[in-house]
């Protein structure tokens, strides 16, 4: 949500195949590390990274359980 001049802007980092396979159609995982920034008023004010995980087949975004 965009308030105040408030903005995220997210960038692809990196790209690799994560173990497992997609539990809907059984194609391979990747794993994506991804770098959003956080600015107000064109002032960054937080940068984090986060890793996401997508099936390369059907394009589903997955979620990580761990037991």
């Amino acid at each position: 949500m965009c308030f105040l001049g408030c903005d995220e802007d997210e960038i692809e980092v990196g790209r690799q195949q994560a173990p497992g396979l997609c539990p809907y159609c059984g194609g391979k995982v990747q794993a994506v590390d991804v770098g959003s920034q956080w600015r107000f008023c064109f002032l960054p004010i937080c940068f984090r990274f986060k890793r996401k995980y997508f099936c390369s087949l059907c394009s589903r975004r997955l979620i990580l359980y761990d037991s």
